[in-house]
């Protein structure tokens, strides 16, 4: 009861921010001397669902950015988790987050650095690879319904970065833009973070928040593949896959010779582990594992084709990713519930 009547005043005490609920579990990337996520916190009164990160490590933040300790430790004190260190094109990857997942992810005024002049088409590509990592890593941190909110600058030629088709590429879609003011975050101060010049601000200039959701058919293809892995099963010692329609198999015409292969190798990259476990449990040889497994990703493969007409085919590989991840959760999580047990 106590649980209880503490979850619902939690609840009655909602603080918000612009965009930004001390009910949302909030990843913030790239945050230069950590003013935007105290600025947040400052707002919530708590920095409890706010993990901030940065690409600086600790020491080099001190010679960078003279309040960013000061802000570090006032977010600790309000129980943040503060990470230095963090790459925004490989961050899923990264021991303390691989398996967070968020209801926002913010990256505001992402920058690959000083190398030229902005309207330098080379610069610019610097730059569009950068926001394509990390909505690359993004994509696959989100909780359902979770947001990934950039700030950028809308005029020429940050304009020709092309945020919204760089989202698209990896599964995400344009929900919202609104304009973005620096006065809606008291304390927040934006900074170059590059060069001598670090701790000085950029002119902002005109720049809005884009906000971008899963594509509909990326959350609704990853419910069904992982609906049809209850669909796997072993019968006279064979395993199989059953959909319940006729299968489709790796000569068909919807995989041309190229990509076939490619689709396969991707295929055993990500799931080496379990045909290995099936053949070590199930006594089936390595070959029926292999075919059987395979003909009903490609099943999957052609329903992806069909509902995501234009994808690239990397996007599938990418729920195969996250249902690999998915699974290996499931399972420390288990191992985690055993260890409990055995006491």
């Amino acid at each position: 009861m106590a649980f209880i009547q503490l979850h619902e005043e939690y609840f009655k005490t909602e603080k918000w921010i612009k965009h930004y609920s001390s009910n949302h579990q909030i990843l913030i990337v790239g945050d230069g001397d950590f003013s935007f996520s105290l600025s947040l916190a400052n707002s919530f009164r708590s920095a409890s669902n706010i993990t901030a990160t940065s690409l600086d490590s600790y020491e080099t933040l001190t010679k960078k950015y003279k309040n960013a300790i000061s802000n570090v430790m006032a977010l600790v004190r309000l129980g943040a988790s503060v990470i230095n260190g963090v790459d925004a094109t490989k961050m899923k990857l990264h021991p303390h987050l691989t398996l967070r997942r968020f209801d926002r992810i913010v990256y505001n005024f992402p920058h690959a650095g000083f190398y030229g002049k902005e309207d330098d088409l080379h610069v610019i590509e610097m730059h569009k690879e950068l926001v394509r990592g990390f909505f690359h890593n993004a994509s696959g941190m989100l909780l359902p319904g979770g947001e990934i909110h950039v700030s950028h600058k809308t005029s020429a030629p940050f304009c020709n970065w092309n945020l919204e088709e760089l989202a698209n590429h990896n599964s995400l879609r344009l929900s919202e833009c609104v304009p973005f003011r620096i006065e809606d975050y008291p304390g927040y101060n934006n900074k170059r973070g590059d060069s001598e010049r670090s701790d000085e601000p950029f002119p902002l200039g005109e720049c809005s928040t884009f906000k971008f959701t899963l594509d509909d058919w990326y959350e609704n293809t990853v419910s069904h593949s992982l609906a049809s892995q209850r669909n796997l099963s072993c019968d006279h010692g064979q395993l199989y896959y059953d959909p319940g329609y006729k299968s489709v198999n790796f000569d068909s015409k919807y995989l041309a010779t190229p990509e076939k292969n490619r689709f396969k190798e991707e295929c055993s990259r990500i799931f080496e582990w379990y045909f290995d476990h099936v053949v070590k449990t199930t006594w089936c040889p390595d070959e029926w594992v292999d075919y059987n497994v395979h003909k009903g990703l490609t099943l999957g493969y052609h329903r992806f084709l069909t509902n995501a007409s234009g994808r690239p085919s990397s996007d599938f590989i990418l729920f195969l990713e996250e249902i690999h991840r998915i699974s290996i959760s499931r399972i420390k999580w288990l191992e985690g519930l055993l260890e409990d047990t055995r006491y």
